[in-house]
């Protein structure tokens, strides 16, 4: 048996969900989640699909799916956080929108619907961000509709910038301190991004191999 093919790509966070994290830097990490429930399900679900139709177990799928997504963290740590202390938001945002694939492309090998409203649930859950799923999903429905954020300037003032930098920290990093002093200098930042983020992704992926593995 040839060995399962890597999951495809993944494009940047697009621009509205950006705009609405500056507008919302509170919700943070539920904005990211629901985002990505609703672009990820349906390329998780063909992905697994189509490779279980080839005959690769499951636990092969998934396994792929986390080494892909742990380089994919690394190349865009590099790229991105080499900007410094200009590029920790744009860079924790991108981390936390490969590090939410990831976990739909797992839930979608083990077999688990990916677009049940309990994945993005579970996916705040395993970032420690609550309890239990269940309590992230009470959270993750009081987030409700996108404010009008054409009202609203797409530039933060520097509270809003710390709160929205400090929620995406929490999503990506669980209990794997960062090491921001390093990653705000330009050039420097860029082999520690690249390095934080591929082992802060190895390690959320090694929590949903567990969790939806069993």
């Amino acid at each position: 048996m040839t060995q399962a093919p890597s999951p495809e790509g993944v494009e940047e966070p697009p621009a509205s969900l950006l705009a609405r994290l500056r507008a919302e830097p509170d919700r943070a990490p539920e904005i990211v989640a629901l985002a990505a429930a609703e672009r990820f399900a349906g390329p998780a679900r063909r992905f697994a699909e189509r490779l279980r139709a080839q005959g690769h177990p499951p636990e092969e799928i998934a396994g792929q799916a986390v080494r892909r997504h742990a380089r994919m963290a690394r190349a865009e740590g590099a790229v991105v956080g080499a900007g410094g202390a200009l590029t920790v938001v744009p860079d924790l945002a991108a981390l936390a929108w490969l590090q939410s694939r990831m976990v739909f492309f797992v839930a979608a090998a083990h077999g688990f619907d990916p677009a049940h409203p309990m994945r993005p649930a579970e996916l705040l859950a395993l970032q420690d961000l609550y309890e239990t799923p269940a309590a992230a999903r009470a959270a993750l429905d009081r987030t409700g509709q996108p404010i009008a954020v054409a009202y609203v300037s797409s530039r933060l003032d520097r509270a809003g910038e710390r709160t929205l930098q400090s929620r995406l920290m929490r999503f990506v990093s669980r209990r794997m301190a960062l090491r921001m002093g390093a990653r705000v200098v330009p050039f420097l930042s860029s082999g520690v991004s690249a390095v934080q983020n591929g082992r802060l992704t190895a390690d959320l992926g090694a929590r949903a191999l567990r969790y939806y593995g069993g």
